[in-house]
């Protein structure tokens, strides 16, 4: 559990009066009910308020666990699912019922205002933030928009909630003795009739359950919002005044503690996060360098393999479906302490460091060596014949997920794949990101697909494609600091196929998949 989950269980437990224990002489919410709806009326008397403002509801539960709504009109049975018990000196009420006002504001450019370096104070969504007004970066209006909204001019005590946008059920507290402020329509003020009530209403429309409420009541437009009527009928649990001043009390005390939490928690989160990043560095290093799983004499040698392989490559060249260019076989050996690769007939010293060791039975050779591999291209897009209709997933590098890859955000065409020298790559291929910040990020091709420039892919030729996989994972940094020194970092494919590449056996680099799949696994599990 984070801090932010923290904060909204004992947020829950408030409202559901589980934080602190009921006082029977601290009266009930029904003796507070009937102070407000004094109160309206009287204010109703002396025509502060209208007669459609003295709203009367009462939501009760029956012998058979039904519950019902009694507006003093008439007793209907509630639809709405009552979602949690409250103690017995407690009471469901409509939002409605406690307040004076209920309003939101308006948009300047409807009402032809224009912003000024100093005039009323404007609030926004924005300066909305939970629990308080972020008034850091203020906007202004001339002063003829509290002559042309004055129901919604601000007085010291109102709730402003959001009511637009995602930030809806955003709560803050007005608390400037400035009245010469104003809101737009994206933000409600909801007037208590009882300003005592404040801090206690201001934890729990910021609580998930009304959040979640007013979310539940939105109207789907480009950017969903919520009714004042629906703002009116909000379910509100409503427990007796001091009680209330009780419950913000032991929020108030707990709240720091739960900061101190949240923060030891981000900072065992980033060092768990570390050390998993850390261990599976060490695993893809020890696998890559033989040390993750035992050699097996009987899994025969990467030499034997190479052989199969220069075989297959013929034998595809043979059948056309692969390029002469792709039937490079690089054999690099050592000898009196140098190193040596032959090339076809040619023979020659390897100046590059080896990285490492390997054990006798791998074989160090090129990239190249074991697949074909070719980059992308973007079609040309002003061509809408390219892309319109296409069903041809077409990846870009940040969509390369160090997994596997189903689907892409753009498609293109079927004429755009042989006009524009696609590559098609095949299920299984292994890509590469060879740019920029997403350089070294790989996925293996779960579709076929084709990629942009940025994306190299390899069909890998009788060797196991997640071997290459975690190989190249391992090989990150490596690939970062061969690209680094541009403006751009980038790798070419000319690059990664005369990359050094340690070879096993067939046999064990699947064990030291399986080895490593498990490894991973595990690390999660504890993580």
């Amino acid at each position: 559990m984070n801090g932010k989950q923290l904060k909204n269980s004992i947020l829950q437990w408030a409202i559901q009066g589980k934080l602190v224990p009921q006082d029977p002489n601290e009266g009930t919410a029904e003796d507070l009910l009937k102070e407000i709806r004094a109160e309206k009326e009287r204010l109703v008397k002396e025509g502060k308020l209208k007669k459609k403002d003295l709203v009367f509801s009462d939501i009760y539960k029956d012998e058979d666990g039904k519950w019902w709504e009694n507006t003093g009109k008439e007793t209907v049975e509630i639809t709405e699912e009552i979602p949690f018990e409250i103690p017995s000196s407690w009471k469901w009420v409509r939002l409605k019922q406690l307040v004076s006002l209920i309003t939101k504001g308006s948009s300047p450019s409807w009402q032809g205002v224009k912003y000024v370096d100093n005039g009323i104070l404007f609030i926004t969504s924005e300066n909305v933030r939970e629990g308080y007004l972020d008034l850091t970066a203020p906007k202004y209006l001339e002063e003829k928009f509290n002559s042309l909204q004055s129901r919604s001019i601000l007085t010291k005590g109102d709730l402003l909630t959001n009511i637009v946008g995602a930030s809806i059920g955003r709560t803050a507290l007005f608390d400037l003795d400035d009245n010469n402020c104003n809101i737009n329509q994206a933000v409600a003020i909801i007037r208590l009739l009882r300003k005592a009530c404040n801090p206690f209403f201001l934890k729990l429309l910021n609580s998930p359950f009304v959040i979640i409420q007013m979310f539940g009541k939105t109207v789907e437009t480009a950017r969903p919002n919520i009714s004042l009527g629906s703002v009116e009928n909000l379910f509100i649990p409503l427990p007796p005044l001091a009680e209330q001043k009780r419950i913000v009390e032991k929020i108030e005390e707990l709240m720091p503690l739960v900061d101190q939490y949240g923060k030891s928690q981000e900072k065992l989160n980033k060092l768990n996060e570390a050390i998993y990043g850390q261990l599976e560095k060490s695993i893809l290093q020890e696998a890559i360098q033989g040390k993750l799983v035992p050699q097996d004499p009987n899994e025969g040698t990467a030499e034997d393999l190479l052989k199969e392989i220069r075989a297959e490559k013929e034998r595809l060249v043979k059948e056309g479906k692969l390029s002469k260019k792709d039937l490079v076989l690089s054999i690099i050996y050592k000898e009196d302490d140098k190193w040596f690769e032959t090339v076809g007939k040619e023979t020659k010293e390897i100046t590059e460091d080896i990285p490492f060791e390997i054990p006798e039975s791998w074989s160090w050779c090129r990239m190249g060596t074991i697949g074909s591999w070719g980059a992308g291209a973007t079609p040309q897009r002003g061509c809408s014949d390219y892309y319109n209709k296409g069903t041809i997933p077409w990846i870009k590098t940040g969509e390369l997920n160090n997994g596997v890859v189903y689907d892409s955000e753009e498609k293109i065409t079927e004429k755009a794949l042989k006009e524009c020298s696609l590559r098609l790559n095949k299920v299984g291929d292994v890509m590469i990101a060879m740019y920029g910040a997403t350089i070294g990020k790989v996925a293996i091709v779960g579709k076929e697909l084709t990629t942009n420039q940025a994306c190299c892919a390899c069909t890998p030729v009788l060797l196991y494609n997640y071997y290459l996989f975690y190989f190249l994972m391992a090989s990150k940094e490596a690939f970062m600091k061969l690209g680094a020194g541009g403006a751009q970092p980038n790798i070419s494919r000319d690059k990664l196929i005369n990359y050094l590449f340690p070879l096993p056996p067939l046999a064990e680099q699947k064990r030291i998949v399986e080895k490593i799949t498990g490894l991973r696994a595990i690390i999660k599990t504890v993580n």
